[in-house]
């Protein structure tokens, strides 16, 4: 069935409910677990053309996704981290085309037309181009 998964997460308590239902699914299906974030601010997005050092915001994150990572692998999971860098939804496409994964998991906020607009639409954009399945959850409120 699964043996990839891809879970893009925001250091947000949405990752709570990503994780909690995709620890279900790895163990039936023994699938390695691909966790990254995206950094999205300034820094990040301009890091590797303008030759720029590690952001506050780069090391927070770096530290967040290892600490995620350790936590799967002490309970028994197969697990990555990778930190990208620039636009969520283009950084997340790319790691599924290039990572060998077959589903990405990830959380939506149930924004309504108005609101993606404003506050973007990762989980769209994502789901409209990959070619391998997408669980989408809405995060807890």
């Amino acid at each position: 069935m699964y043996h990839h998964i891809l879970i893009p997460l925001e250091n947000t308590p949405a990752d709570e409910t990503i994780l909690a239902h995709i620890k279900a699914l790895a163990r039936m299906t023994g699938a390695k677990l691909l966790l990254v974030h995206v950094s999205d601010g300034w820094v990040a997005r301009n890091f590797d053309q303008l030759k720029l050092a590690e952001s506050e915001e780069m090391k927070q994150d770096r530290a967040y996704l290892e600490q995620r990572r350790r936590e799967l692998s002490g309970e028994g999971f197969s697990c990555d981290a990778v930190l990208a860098l620039g636009e969520p939804s283009d950084e997340i496409i790319k790691l599924a085309q290039t990572r060998d994964v077959d589903l990405i998991a990830m959380t939506t906020h149930g924004h309504r037309f108005l609101s993606d607009i404003i506050h973007g639409a990762t989980a769209d954009k994502v789901r409209h181009v990959v070619d391998i399945p997408v669980l989408l959850l809405r995060a807890g409120k």
